[in-house]
């Protein structure tokens, strides 16, 4: 065995059980491909402005003057900018006395933390108390910093649902914790059934686990699924009975593709069901600029906000918070635009709107030509994507090519989605990557390429599918769920 600390073999094993498929070996293998001059399109991670999303005028302006504050000097400043982006750097300035070069405190800017609590009361019709919200290199960051507080070792279980976003499996990993599974039903448009969340607490306890907390993805990421207000009750009421800090991951929140279950968060509902549970719940919710009409991923914007949590609880928190110093400036900048965005009379406002409605219009309309597209496709099911933006199609894989994939050694879902990119450059990320009951196999594919690419990826798609299954099928014909 080698000596060095830094060698394999002797790394902390929490770090080497950590897996996080959305950048595995399908993306590893895309990257290969595109060096060797193949056209990839990665569709693998949610990353808008990388697949052509244009960034919103206004923030980029007032961004342009925070970053170099001395054209506000300028004579000229008024023929390039707007007199509101002005305005706005401005006001953001006045919040950072050393500019967006120093530091903020470790909690982030009190200033934006004031406008994401005006937004959350604006949001829920509930005051937001700004001491309660932390700012944060993106949600993901947040999301560390909570488990990180909640999970003791290897006893302490959270409830992730199944499928789910890889942060929570490769996070509850890393911090030495255990993943404890709830399914949703693909069948009921991946809905929560409270009678699974029993089971899955029930055979956790019987293995000596100790459940503290519980996530719900709303909308869901990979699954797409909007939750109602009733199932929203029933899960308070759930982590309410059991004792479970509840996470509200709600980042897609402005991603909503119809009008039948709109997003409400978390935090509305609870406070809507009044006391007791209204003022003993635990609730840490999160939000961020990556996703939405902002789709500003690399600024890395985010923040969570703390509901019935302990004042000595916060403090330690904090505490942890200040061993980083300070969330990315620019990025709480951006969220502060984003939770107090322009209103009608700004100069910039239509322009704003415009731009904004468009991104969202487009998403709606792209989410229905991909969901109608798998489902035209031999051996494949998918629901509609309601929110957030993925589509998560099942494949129903023949026998022949799941015995071929074990040949390969390969999982079948990641055999599928390797030959995909091999044979047409589309990245996807395979649906063992986010777990998924046995015998299934899926893909999740986000629906951010441009629009008017998006009917020549799926006729591509589906061009590879009907050859794979031509190929690997004893008859020939379709199949359903």
């Amino acid at each position: 065995m080698s000596s060095k600390s830094m060698d394999y073999e002797n790394l902390n094993e929490n770090v080497k059980k950590c897996q996080y498929a959305v950048r595995g070996e399908l993306y590893l293998r895309a990257s290969e491909l595109q060096m060797e001059g193949k056209k990839i399109i990665f569709t693998n991670v949610g990353n808008p402005h990388a697949l052509g999303q244009k960034p919103l005028t206004f923030p980029r302006q007032v961004i342009a003057l925070c970053q170099a504050p001395f054209l506000l000097d300028d004579p000229n400043v008024g023929l390039l900018f707007p007199a509101d982006a002005i305005a706005r750097a401005k006001h953001y300035l006045t919040m950072t006395p050393g500019g967006l070069g120093a530091y903020s405190d470790s909690r982030g800017l009190p200033g934006v933390r004031k406008e994401v609590a005006e937004f959350i009361e604006r949001r829920d019709g509930y005051p937001s108390d700004p001491e309660l919200i932390f700012l944060t290199d993106g949600a993901s960051k947040g999301v560390m910093q909570i488990l990180n507080a909640i999970i003791r070792g290897p006893v302490d279980g959270i409830l992730v649902p199944v499928p789910q976003y890889p942060l929570y499996s490769a996070t509850i990993s890393l911090m030495g914790g255990s993943l404890v599974p709830y399914y949703l039903e693909e069948t009921a448009n991946w809905g929560l059934d409270t009678v699974n969340l029993n089971q899955s607490i029930a055979k956790a306890r019987s293995q000596g686990i100790t459940v503290r907390a519980m996530v719900i993805i709303n909308p869901g990421n990979p699954t797409g699924q909007c939750l109602s207000e009733a199932n929203l009750k029933e899960v308070l009421k759930f982590c309410y009975q059991n004792n479970l800090v509840l996470i509200g991951d709600e980042v897609y929140q402005q991603n909503v593709y119809q009008d039948e279950r709109p997003f409400i968060s978390s935090r509305k509902v609870l406070m809507d069901m009044g006391p007791p549970i209204s003022k003993e719940l635990e609730l840490v919710s999160f939000h961020t600029v990556s996703k939405g009409y902002f789709g500003e991923c690399g600024q890395r914007g985010g923040y969570f906000e703390m509901t019935n949590i302990s004042p000595k609880t916060v403090d330690e928190i904090y505490k942890v918070a200040s061993i980083a110093l300070s969330p990315t400036v620019p990025g709480q900048i951006f969220m502060g635009l984003m939770v107090n965005p322009l209103k009608p009379g700004d100069i910039s406002y239509e322009k704003f709107i415009s731009e904004s409605n468009g991104i969202l219009e487009s998403l709606r309309r792209r989410a229905r030509v991909m969901t109608d597209g798998f489902n035209s496709c031999r051996n494949v099911v998918c629901n509609f994507t309601e929110g957030a933006m993925y589509s998560f199609p099942q494949i129903r894989l023949p026998s022949k090519a799941i015995e071929a994939a074990k040949k390969a050694g390969k999982v079948p879902d990641v055999f599928y989605c390797l030959k995909l990119l091999e044979a047409t450059g589309i990245s996807t990320v395979p649906g063992s990557g986010f777990g998924q009951k046995e015998g299934d196999f899926h893909l999740r594919t986000t629906i951010l390429p441009a629009e008017e690419d998006m009917p020549e990826i799926m006729a591509s798609f589906k061009k590879f599918n009907d050859e794979f299954m031509e190929q690997y099928e004893d008859y020939k014909g379709y199949s359903r769920m």
